[in-house]
């Protein structure tokens, strides 16, 4: 049996990694102390539930002396193009049940328009390509399908008065964003609650968090830099991290009131549209 047979498909991947390691003689347990991860996460990969990071196969093709087996056939999202760092990420917020996520700059992705995504990704360095552009652009719309069904995520946002703040594509792309969260928010598909400038400094002023809970699987946390991503799993951890947003929330708007920030900021956006 090999990889190759089916390279997109995340059992088959943890198939390979089972077999792989039992013939190297480990347990779980093993692997994990060699491998630098934890016990739960390759039990995981074994059983097709999660997609590992490239620096996670990297070590198992290390430890397990396979040849690049692993970080070569690392399963595919299937569609359009995901920042290698976000694709386990990715792949947990298809799964979660309820997600709470923070952002301290820019709306997040999952409610960003087309016209708004499309200037976030086009603003990068160094530049992308129209193609490349385009084909983030396929996975960063995709990501939005996770609210169609009107119950499951439970999903909350806390985001900075500066995500509204930043005239991203200009008044008419922004008026047109922030409407969307008011929609979403008025049907109550989304709870959205806004850190207004006048807080000053809170929990969660160091960067993004987002917090998934699943049926089936521990909660996580995911945190992100400039060039790197991290899904975080130890339980003390993400208890810290839930702490921290429980925190900042406690000085945020309460969800009628941002609405209504909101709205007031679409509406000088629609001005400033006219204007021009």
């Amino acid at each position: 049996m090999a990889i190759e047979d089916n390279p997109g498909s995340r059992t088959s991947y943890g198939d390979e990694l089972k077999r792989r390691r039992e013939a190297a003689g480990f347990t779980q347990e093993e692997l994990s102390v060699r491998a630098i991860m934890s016990r739960t996460h390759i039990a995981h990969i074994e059983a097709g539930r999660r997609r590992p990071s490239l620096e996670d196969a990297r070590r198992l093709d290390q430890v397990l002396k396979t040849g690049g087996v692993f970080e070569n056939f690392l399963p595919t999202q299937g569609e359009g193009s995901v920042a290698e760092h976000f694709a386990e990420a990715l792949e947990l917020e298809r799964q979660a049940t309820a997600i709470r996520t923070y952002a301290p700059k820019l709306v997040p992705g999952i409610l960003q328009t087309e016209a708004y995504a499309r200037e976030v990704l086009q603003s990068g360095f160094p530049p992308k390509t129209d193609e490349e552009r385009d084909s983030l652009l396929v996975t960063r719309l995709a990501r939005a399908r996770v609210l169609d069904d009107v119950k499951s995520p439970v999903t909350w946002f806390l985001l900075d008065e500066a995500v509204l703040r930043r005239p991203v594509g200009g008044p008419t792309v922004m008026c047109e964003q922030l409407r969307h969260i008011v929609e979403l928010g008025e049907i109550r598909r989304i709870r959205v609650h806004v850190l207004p400038f006048s807080v000053g400094l809170h929990a969660l002023l160091e960067g993004p968090v987002s917090l998934m809970w699943f049926e089936d699987l521990p909660q996580v946390a995911y945190v992100e830099g400039l060039t790197w991503g991290r899904v975080l799993e130890l339980p003390s951890v993400v208890r810290e991290c839930q702490t921290a947003y429980d925190h900042a929330m406690g000085d945020a708007l309460s969800h009628r009131k941002s609405l209504a920030l909101i709205r007031s900021v679409a509406e000088d956006c629609e001005h400033d549209a006219q204007q021009q």
